[in-house]
């Protein structure tokens, strides 16, 4: 069984920063691509960044040159610093990887993973 627990986020002040973190713990084989994602209230859950094995990366327009997205592959952690926030930067922030596991019955298989989910708030 593999789970992605967060930690971070919480409530800032227009033009500060928060950090999170994300790591991924269970029968984990290898991890591919790790991201974050968001959704505000009445919205789709969008891309954040993304952050290959190998180290390539991905931004949204609206988060490049704020945010900044790194891993750990030792830890299988993952992180994104947020600098410069903004009030629309309001959302849930959902970590994500693709992981492949190994069991003895199924084999490798790889699967999407998805963390619970952490409320950055930005508000004066």
């Amino acid at each position: 069984q593999v789970q992605l627990k967060e930690s971070g986020g919480g409530l800032v002040s227009p033009g500060g920063s928060l950090s999170l973190s994300c790591v991924a713990s269970g029968s984990i084989f290898s991890i591919n691509t790790m991201g974050w994602y968001r959704q505000a209230p009445g919205n789709q859950r969008e891309l954040v960044a993304s952050i290959t094995k190998g180290g390539r990366i991905e931004y949204a327009d609206s988060v490049e040159g704020r945010f900044t997205i790194s891993r750990d592959n030792a830890k299988n952690a993952v992180y994104l610093q947020m600098n410069d926030l903004k009030p629309e930067d309001t959302a849930v922030y959902y970590c994500n990887a693709e992981i492949t596991t190994w069991t003895s019955k199924t084999g490798l298989q790889e699967s999407d993973y998805w963390g619970q989910g952490t409320q950055v708030t930005v508000s004066s």
